[in-house]
């Protein structure tokens, strides 16, 4: 065991280009007693490319055994020892495993800390050439059309600028929905391979976004949107006509032709109101 502070500590790994990694960072690879790694084979060729030998245990943390291995690494730190959490890229429990494990730390007040680093998240924000001023976090959405249809109903009057990942091969299914429930003019921009030799960045209304992605395309995604501007006034969102189309198909009439004429009168995608009653019945 080695005589440093024993701690729980999350450290951000490089996105994309090695280089980004700290000098913290390969500090504690070096000297902790425990790695734990969402894929101790990526782990191995990040370490052969900084140069940097681990002498502590190597263990996986995914998400198929972070419950099964949360309690065995708390108990480490508990006995004193410093556990170096890394995931496959940028920080640890921003959508990657690492909450469970802090939550147990915190439970047993043991001590947390982090080594900054690479995000995903604030370099597309950064690129963007969007409002940064106030910003949240979405992670994914949802896979089903339904599901995500009422996800991002519930975003039309956010105004902050929103962040969202995307696996490349729904990226364009995913910007034909924000298309359709949060504006075909809203502001957007799509980060890909960000810090690598290809990084992109797209940047348009969200129907134009949808366009170009409906060939494919390939990397790691990151997607910003534009918050709704307040001067655009309080606007009509499928959750708030949902009642009215549940009514009128209850009384009789076909969804097709109710979601057609609410989606005239509102300036909803027909799809996303018929997609939304699905979903909810």
């Amino acid at each position: 065991m080695t005589t440093h502070r024993a701690a729980l500590v999350l450290a951000a790994t490089p996105i994309g280009d090695s280089r980004d990694a700290s000098p913290r960072l390969l500090e504690e690879l070096a000297t902790a007693d425990v790695v734990a790694a969402e894929d101790t084979r990526r782990l191995r060729r990040l370490t052969d490319r900084l140069g940097v030998s681990v002498v502590g245990d190597v263990l996986s943390y995914h998400e198929h055994n972070e419950a099964a291995r949360t309690p065995e690494l708390a108990a480490r730190i508990g006995a004193g020892e410093r556990v170096l959490l890394v995931t496959d890229a940028g920080m640890p429990s921003v959508s990657d495993p690492g909450y469970r494990l802090v939550t147990a730390c915190v439970a047993e007040d043991l001590p947390v800390t982090c080594v900054p680093g690479p995000s995903a998240v604030l370099m597309a924000l950064a690129v963007s050439g969007l409002p940064v001023d106030r910003f949240c976090f979405e992670g994914f959405l949802p896979r089903k059309a339904g599901e995500r249809a009422r996800m991002l109903g519930q975003l039309v009057e956010e105004p902050r600028t929103m962040v969202f990942f995307e696996a490349p091969h729904r990226l364009a299914a995913a910007l034909e929905s924000m298309a359709e429930v949060l504006g075909p003019d809203r502001p957007a921009a799509v980060c890909r391979e960000l810090t690598k030799t290809y990084e992109e960045v797209r940047r348009g209304g969200l129907a134009e976004l949808a366009q170009w992605a409906a060939d494919g395309v390939r990397g790691e995604i990151t997607v910003v949107v534009s918050g709704l501007d307040p001067a655009a006034g309080p606007a009509v969102t499928v959750a708030d006509v949902l009642p009215e189309i549940l009514e009128r198909t209850a009384a009789g009439e076909r969804l097709k032709d109710v979601c057609k004429e609410v989606g005239r009168r509102t300036g909803l995608s027909t799809k996303a109101l018929y997609d939304a009653v699905l979903a909810a019945r």
